[in-house]
């Protein structure tokens, strides 16, 4: 089985709709996972055209803060109407916008001419994002990738154009996934790149809390990240997940880049009670 358990729809920050996603993730995948930031707003679509032969595991990629560092959250097969997790996912949400137009605010006072307007334009429908406002400077040509804007001279956290936003803490977050019947996973814990990372301690505090798994095989760890990663799950008895975290073009790793072992994706569906994975009947 091929099985990707990390990817994003025009629901949040990516470049594919949903239903482009699971069709494009049917060519080479048989499961996969829509988790986009802070909503499951692409869920139905995704249901609707999922072709058959792949299967859809529900979630959401949640964004937490522990100790000043930014971290996210995978939770999957969660119950979405489960009212807690839900009134926390649309805290940070709404927090989305006016972060975004701080950093508008903050790139325009560094003579970057940025607009509010192209921004929105760019996040469509989607929850807005960093991603949103990184595209925009490539449009400006004043980066050439979007990975290129998530540095200190710009979004990266506490870059000169970074505006925080609430988010929420990970032991909460962990105690509302489980509460809606989930599964929690932490991203990519050793993405350094991406600003201050999580130190190995306080992984240990939150598999003692409830953390399921961490992800180990991403496009922003290193051999030796990953070999350290594993070696740290397997200390801590925390499941070890691959995943592409595919954005569609907005990143260049391809769906299926990384990916996550069948037991371990057997042993995620069998702790998870709030939804159960989807199977494909054709879409639409």
């Amino acid at each position: 089985m091929r099985i990707d358990l990390h990817c994003h729809s025009t629901a949040s920050d990516g470049t594919d709709t949903p239903a482009e996603l699971v069709r494009n993730a049917a060519a080479g995948l048989d499961v996969v996972a829509l988790t986009d930031h802070d909503t499951t707003r692409g869920h139905a679509e995704a249901v609707a055209a999922l072709p058959e032969g792949l299967t859809l595991v529900t979630g959401a990629e949640l964004s937490c803060r522990v100790d000043g560092v930014s971290m996210h959250m995978l939770a999957y097969l969660f119950d979405p109407e489960e009212p807690d997790l839900l009134a926390e996912r649309e805290l940070v949400r709404d927090d989305r916008v006016p972060r975004a137009q701080g950093m508008v605010a903050k790139l325009n006072a560094l003579g970057v001419p940025v607009t509010w307007e192209q921004v929105r334009r760019i996040a469509g429908d989607g929850s807005v994002g960093r991603p949103h406002v990184a595209s925009a400077l490539v449009e400006l040509g004043v980066v050439p990738t979007v990975s290129d804007a998530f540095t200190q001279e710009w979004l990266a956290d506490g870059g000169r154009a970074f505006v925080e936003k609430h988010e929420t803490d990970p032991f909460a977050a962990i105690r509302l996934v489980k509460q809606a019947g989930g599964v929690c996973v932490f991203a990519h814990p050793a993405a350094a790149k991406r600003g201050r990372t999580v130190p190995e301690s306080a992984i240990a505090e939150m598999a003692a809390a409830g953390l399921d798994g961490i992800e180990v095989d991403h496009m922003d760890h290193d051999a030796d990240s990953r070999a350290r990663l594993r070696g740290l799950a397997a200390e801590l008895g925390l499941l070890a997940t691959g995943s592409s975290d595919y954005h569609g073009s907005r990143k260049t790793v391809a769906l299926g880049e990384y990916m996550t072992d069948p037991e371990v994706y057997g042993e995620i569906t069998r702790r998870a009670t709030g939804a159960f994975p989807v199977p494909g009947t054709g879409g639409l």
